[in-house]
């Protein structure tokens, strides 16, 4: 197949871009940035912004099949930051598929669609949307969702998948954060009892992608649905960090605060981060608040059954890989 995969720069992306390589597939990516790491594995690497339309349809022309993982990540920005890439850049996506006929698409999604603010553990994907959602990258992920399941049809089958909290080797989102918090003594454990989180290894979240693009079809049994993506095995969420932080040589976290001090500590940084200059992330929002002070796990028997995802690589070997990874670098 001619493949494209957006956002082939990114983590996930890339370990997409890397594995169709391997087996043989042409490849195409479209990216806001330059990335030769994908021109050396045999990537046509174009650049350019999803939320471009006619950069979006120049990408698509020729493909038979778009994995489409590039987003606006994070718990932090403008409405309009995220709903330009997240919403717009997939309606660009659709209307490219339609435009050259390609017959697949892929979409990465998120579990966060359908977190509310609670507890979630072991649902499926008969979970609905919430009514409300606390920060923009949520919101506009299940608009985009919609979007991609209400899209399928006879003549383009597409599929969401939602990988949990994707980690290892490469990761340039989530591992580094922690590790820089943990270093700088800026993490703390939130609420009182721990709780059970889903995470998915970065080869792990590559296979089950892999497995949809070449299981998906018009009439498959994935065709026009959403599947949870991860271990299969919650854990302890401050016990995944402190392993994490453990690969990278530190100790782990100790200190603690309630989930009222973390909402109320969120909020007024929420504020000042609105009404003053500052640069970069705020360290704590109310949506990671709670991210970090609630569970949120999933069934993913669907997955399973459908797709024939099984995760391969197990926590452990995942965070020796991690650890020999950091130890090079």
């Amino acid at each position: 197949m001619r493949v494209l995969v957006t956002g082939g720069g990114g983590f996930l992306g890339r370990g997409i871009c890397r594995r169709l390589v391997e087996r043989g597939d042409d490849v195409r990516s479209i990216a806001r940035g330059e990335y030769p790491e994908l021109h050396a594995m045999g990537v046509e690497a174009l650049r350019g912004d999803i939320a471009d339309a006619d950069a979006v349809l120049a990408a698509a022309e020729g493909c038979d099949a778009i994995v489409h993982t590039a987003a606006k990540a994070g718990d932090w920005g403008s409405r309009d930051s995220y709903h330009r890439p997240n919403v717009i850049g997939t309606h660009n996506v659709l209307e490219a598929c339609r435009t050259h006929r390609v017959g697949k698409l892929v979409y990465t999604s998120t579990p966060s669609v359908v977190h509310a603010g609670g507890d979630i553990e072991g649902v499926d994907e008969t979970a609905p949307y919430p009514d409300h959602f606390e920060a923009w990258y949520p919101e506009t992920k299940a608009i985009a969702e919609r979007l991609v399941l209400e899209a399928n049809g006879p003549s383009l089958s597409t599929v969401a998948l939602r990988p949990h909290l994707v980690w290892g080797p490469g990761d340039n989102h989530l591992t580094p954060k922690i590790l820089e918090r943990g270093a700088a003594g800026r993490l703390r454990r939130i609420g009182k009892q721990p709780k059970l989180i889903d995470v998915v290894y970065i080869d792990n979240a590559v296979d089950a992608h892999i497995l949809a693009l070449d299981r998906l079809e018009p009439g498959a049994a994935c065709a026009g649905k959403a599947y949870f993506i991860s271990q299969g095995k919650p854990v302890s969420t401050w016990q995944m960090i402190d392993d994490l932080l453990a690969a990278g040589g530190l100790p782990p976290t100790e200190k603690r605060v309630s989930l009222g001090t973390a909402l109320v500590a969120g909020t007024l940084i929420e504020w000042a981060w609105r009404l003053l200059p500052l640069q970069g992330d705020p360290p704590m929002t109310r949506f990671l608040a709670r991210q970090l002070a609630t569970a949120h796990w999933y069934d993913i028997s669907a997955a399973q059954r459908d797709l024939g995802y099984t995760p391969k690589v197990s926590i452990e070997e995942g965070l020796e890989r991690l650890r020999e990874h950091l130890a090079r670098r």
